[in-house]
């Protein structure tokens, strides 16, 4: 990776063996330190081809496997306007850590399940938000919330994203080259009551097989997964049976269940069957459900 320091000069490290060299290792890295949103701006109109880096708990685990070699690189870590955070907007830059402490019981609940004290303290949403991983773990909660994704560029100005229009696909969104993800709004109406909850193949620092938030509001109900489809979903025919009922009753929480199952769009990988994804889904979402009503 090529560093500018304070007299500017760059540094070039060098390829110590065969396997580095092959992986890219050696090969100039331009990296810039912005030191606030207007220079971060700026450098991603000039280069939108750079590489954004906050925690780079994702970036640094494809460098480090030689999935990704990135020519050039903004580090976000000394924007503070991306740090900002209040009860209508978290900045891009706010981490997991703080947002374990957040009002929203079921964003903080998510927050504590993500990786390790270490990950979390500096890992951001705005991460999980850019990369559209569809297990993202924050991706269901957003959903729910029916939040939407700030992102600002130097030419246009500051969007306003749905976040279903934002998500297009597995690890793909309709951001902009030169765009940067500068937060997630919130809208007055997010329910209190809320939950979440995720399958995974052990009990800590895992990737979701399934995960799943259930709020319960004034509009009823509003039930989000992840790692069920492309991207983070609703599933409004499983909302719209359950608040359709005058009275939760044992076979309608049945029903709503597979309905759930039925409405997600999974597939078989190295981590999970579809066939398991679906009921799990069902699973987490009826028991979530009974939650909000407790």
């Amino acid at each position: 990776m090529t560093g500018r320091g304070a007299a500017g000069a760059l540094r070039r490290p060098r390829a110590t063996d065969k396997w580095q060299r092959a992986a890219g290792y050696g090969t100039v890295m331009d990296f810039l330190a912005a030191r606030n949103l207007d220079e971060t701006l700026a450098a991603k109109a000039q280069r939108p081809d750079a590489q954004l880096l906050a925690g780079g708990t994702d970036l640094m685990v494809e460098v480090n496997i030689a999935h990704r070699r990135p020519s050039r690189v903004i580090s976000l870590r000394r924007v503070e306007e991306l740090r900002e955070m209040t009860s209508n907007r978290i900045g891009a830059g706010v981490t997991w850590a703080r947002l374990e402490g957040s009002d929203h019981g079921a964003l903080a609940q998510a927050a504590r399940t993500i990786g390790s004290p270490q990950i979390r303290a500096v890992a951001t949403i705005g991460g999980n938000v850019a990369t559209a991983s569809p297990a993202g773990d924050g991706l269901p909660w957003i959903a729910a919330a029916n939040a939407r994704i700030v992102v600002r560029s130097k030419e246009r100005g500051e969007r306003v994203i749905p976040w279903n229009e934002f998500f297009t696909g597995v690890k793909h969104t309709s951001l902009e080259p030169d765009e940067v993800v500068t937060g997630v709004a919130i809208p007055d109406d997010v329910p209190t009551a809320q939950e979440f909850a995720k399958v995974g193949t052990r009990n800590a620092m895992v990737i979701s097989i399934v995960s799943c938030v259930v709020m319960r509001g004034d509009d009823g109900f509003r039930v989000a997964l992840g790692s069920v489809a492309p991207t983070p979903i609703r599933v409004t025919r499983a909302e719209e049976m359950l608040n359709a009922e005058a009275r939760i009753t044992e076979e309608a929480l049945k029903e709503f269940s597979r309905i759930v199952s039925e409405e997600v769009r999974p597939i078989t990988d190295h981590r999970s069957t579809e066939g398991y994804r679906r009921h799990a889904a069902g699973v987490l979402a009826r028991r979530l459900a009974e939650r909000c009503l407790a």
